[in-house]
């Protein structure tokens, strides 16, 4: 079993041990190696893992610097260290272990801001924590509420940062797990282990946890909470504390300043200025396919007028360069659902082209007009040799082709199906 020095000294970033063994390599396996001691952390209780070096010297006697890029416990109690390139070092070897120290501080930050935060939650709402998730960007807990208030959300935040700003002492002790059973903690692990290491921070909370913590909640920085998600569970929290809550809210600042100069506002206008964009922008929008449609209407309209009919019924073929297959869906539309008997067989050239083919639904059953056409059947057909899909009913079909195709051969190929 590797023994974990950063249970005692979350602050010691360098450290001195023995390579014990290097786990046979297997192939798509990745190089690592087993210490005496560590104080490298191993992802788990949702704290991600430490990264540094280990530096040794080689059996031919020159220096060897090897990157610790994760680190995981195994099953029996002993910690892997994996590295980004293989080593040769024999069982026995001195080694030197350096941690990546502001990856450390920024863990030790998040994880005892968690703690301060679980407590608060418990202060002032009695929430239980269920589970915390610590990533690259930002933490999370999950609480067993069915939702929180943005009043309680502010409340809490408030608490916990009282909590860091009186730099209250956070300790670690070791206790059996009878006496653990006694001392009211926040959270009682399984009955896994019979010692049980505290976080005590004081006056505050007491909690069972194997992570890296600071040796005062001061040095936590600030805890901001940022938003909340329900969650099959109960109710997501996403926060960050110290280093990480200064960069967020520097990230945040500059989003909000850019948005603020583009609005030519003020920052706390910009919400205001996003609703009255947002209600401007459906205006317009609504506007757009007003327009659109009294045009597709009068261009049918015109189409329906210029065009002789055949065998009782007129059939338009219509290329739009300019317009995408949403208003040639339309124009097919606005040119079928008339008085008038009509085949439409409409496309777009925009890319990606689009080709639509409609007809008049009372033509299929009236005897005086030309034989009934299957549209999504002549669609399937004109498409197959020029490489498209699509498909459709008796009435309406709609389909692709690749780019490039020659669009304007595809309706006249139908056109010429149906005898137009």
């Amino acid at each position: 079993m590797t023994k974990r020095l950063y249970y005692d000294n979350s602050e010691a970033h360098e450290f001195d041990s023995v390579l014990e063994s290097s786990p046979p390599a297997s192939p798509g396996s990745r190089p690592a190696v087993i210490l005496r001691d560590t104080a490298f952390y191993p992802t788990s209780g949702g704290q991600v893992h430490d990264t540094g070096w280990l530096i040794a010297t080689g059996v031919d006697g020159t220096p060897q610097r090897l990157r610790v890029a994760e680190v995981a416990d195994t099953e029996d109690g002993r910690v892997l260290h994996y590295l980004e390139a293989p080593t040769n070092l024999p069982p026995g070897s001195a080694v030197h272990g350096s941690i990546d120290p502001e990856r450390r501080r920024d863990h030790m930050q998040q994880h005892s801001g968690q703690h301060v935060l679980s407590a608060a939650f418990i202060d002032l709402y009695q929430i239980p924590t269920l589970s915390f998730h610590m990533g690259e960007d930002y933490c999370s807990i999950d609480l067993a509420t069915p939702a929180l208030s943005s009043d309680q959300i502010v409340a809490v935040e408030k608490r916990a940062n009282e909590i860091v700003y009186e730099n209250r002492a956070v300790r670690i002790r070791y206790v059996s797990r009878a006496e653990a059973e006694k001392l009211g903690l926040r959270k009682l692990p399984p009955a896994e282990r019979d010692e049980l290491r505290l976080i005590e921070i004081a006056d505050f909370d007491l909690s069972a946890c194997g992570g890296t913590h600071v040796s005062s909640s001061g040095q936590i920085g600030s805890i901001l909470l940022r938003k909340t998600e329900k969650v099959r569970q109960g109710t997501r929290v996403e926060f960050v504390c110290g280093g990480r809550a200064v960069r967020m809210a520097r990230r945040d600042y500059g989003a909000l300043s850019e948005a603020a100069s583009l609005f030519s506002a003020k920052l706390w206008d910009v919400p205001e200025q996003i609703r009255k964009s947002a209600e401007e922008g459906k205006l317009l929008r609504k506007q757009k396919d007003d327009a659109l449609d009294e045009l597709a209407e009068l261009m049918a309209s015109e189409a329906l007028h210029s065009q002789p009919a055949s065998n009782g019924r007129k059939i338009i073929v219509r290329t739009f360069p300019d317009r995408d297959v949403n208003f040639a869906k339309l124009f097919a539309q606005k040119v079928t659902r008339t008085a008038t008997p009509a085949i439409a067989l409409v496309a777009s050239t925009m890319n990606p082209p689009g080709i639509v083919f409609a007809q008049t639904p009372a033509q299929t059953s009236t005897p005086a007009l030309g034989a009934a056409v299957d549209m999504g059947a002549l669609l399937k057909q004109v498409l197959a040799a020029a490489g498209g899909r699509g498909g459709g009913g008796r009435d309406f079909a709609q389909g692709g082709v690749p780019p490039n195709s020659n669009v304007e051969q595809i309706l006249r190929e139908a056109a010429v199906t149906i005898g137009a």
